[in-house]
């Protein structure tokens, strides 16, 4: 399948006990004991919830039930499954959650990062980006006027999670030894250190506002020369989904994006 499925699920407007009840009952005892370790309500039920996405979702991509799938990660402590079943093989995932949004990406034989941020809780840190970033998205924020540098960090900080999170490397990559550029409106661009290792035109990248308070960033391996087709399905585990209206803002090169057709596997 050449698409790739977002699956987008507010956990705070779970409350029905029972059905939280329901979806711990799928996790594994590991998984049980980790979410009683959280001290905070919210990140407890943010956490049992996005156990159960995983394992309910991925259930549409292969003939297993939501309680056997099982996990291992790399050295990096990136997840991946160890399901022997064909249909599991080559099954790509990735997480990312924020204060009341949990989102996972969904796709085969291509490598997937996904990152999204609450950009009305959580606020820009200059000091964050004079540390982390490259320099040239330093310049390009301190140009900018003020009333909109806030959400063009959240932008870079967003393409730059979702890349160090398909490369499956997390912050062992620098922030700083790759950057992104706006060549113009709607169009991000990737440039990447020559140390890294990695070829630019490898990924491909794309950017939604999902909802007003919330921005999230796709990047996945351009391994195809049949277009991307991006789905959006907002979910409650077990109980029902809707398509979410929600076109890319921002684009890379050669990517493309739309909500039309129903989930292919």
């Amino acid at each position: 399948m050449h698409a790739i499925d977002l699956w987008l699920v507010r956990y705070q407007e779970i409350i029905d006990p029972d059905l939280l009840t329901s979806l711990r009952q799928i996790l594994s005892n590991e998984e049980r004991c980790r979410e009683q370790r959280f001290h905070f309500p919210d990140d407890r039920k943010r956490f049992l919830v996005t156990r159960a996405t995983v394992r309910t979702v991925l259930s549409r991509y292969a003939p297993l039930a939501p309680a056997e799938w099982t996990f291992a990660a790399t050295p990096y402590g990136r997840p991946f499954i160890t399901n022997p079943h064909p249909h599991a093989q080559g099954l790509y995932f990735n997480l990312s959650h924020t204060k009341g949004l949990v989102v996972l990406g969904v796709c085969r034989e291509r490598q997937l990062g996904v990152d999204v941020e609450n950009i009305r809780t959580r606020k820009a840190s200059p000091g964050i980006a004079e540390r982390f970033f490259a320099s040239s998205e330093c310049a390009d924020l301190a140009r900018l006027p003020k009333s909109l540098r806030h959400e063009r960090f959240f932008e870079y900080w967003t393409f730059k999670e979702s890349y160090i999170k398909a490369r499956g490397q997390g912050l062992s990559i620098p922030l700083d030894r790759f950057h992104f550029s706006f060549p113009q409106q709607g169009r991000v661009q990737l440039t990447v250190d020559a140390a890294l290792k990695d070829d630019a035109n490898r990924w491909q990248f794309w950017q939604f506002r999902p909802a007003a308070e919330y921005l999230l960033a796709v990047c996945a391996e351009h391994r195809s020369s049949e277009p991307t087709t991006i789905f959006l399905r907002s979910l409650i585990p077990t109980i029902r989904e809707e398509h979410v209206q929600a076109m890319p803002r921002v684009i890379s090169h050669g990517a493309a994006g739309q909500i039309e057709t129903p989930l292919s596997t």
